[in-house]
């Protein structure tokens, strides 16, 4: 007869969770280190928060601006590593790699269109009309 399997502790459960943060908080810093429009994203998101607070903007406009600057995070996010993927399978130049590193950029690409048209829109009348344009 089988011993039943010991059910993991909370202690275990919370020392697991932590190191989890821990991987995740250092794949950010590498992203933030290592990709040049990282520090774009983390400048125009610095900027848009502080234009935002100026502006006062709605409890539902911070919804929809938090999902916007998270999506365009994430997307980068994601694009870094798919990169490190691609170059770890093909370190040589293959068409097929280019090919899917071309497309992540293009997501993210689309993603920061798409967060500068929400930004537009949150965004542009309020600013015009508090400088008084």
């Amino acid at each position: 007869m089988n011993p039943r399997p010991k059910q993991p502790t909370l202690r275990h459960f919370v020392t697991s969770r932590l190191v989890s943060f821990r991987y995740a908080f250092a794949g950010l810093a590498y992203v933030l280190r290592s990709q040049p429009n990282a520090w774009i994203h983390a400048v125009a998101t610095v900027l848009v928060v502080l234009v935002s607070i100026w502006l006062g903007l709605s409890r539902s406009e911070w919804g929809l601006l938090a999902v916007t600057i998270t999506a365009v995070w994430t997307v980068e996010i994601l694009n870094t590593a798919l990169e490190a993927v691609v170059d770890l399978v093909s370190p040589d130049p293959h068409p097929l790699a280019r090919i899917a590193k071309d497309c992540a950029a293009a997501a993210v690409l689309m993603t920061a269109a798409l967060a500068v048209v929400v930004g537009v829109l949150l965004l542009g009348s309020k600013l015009w009309n508090r400088l008084g344009l």
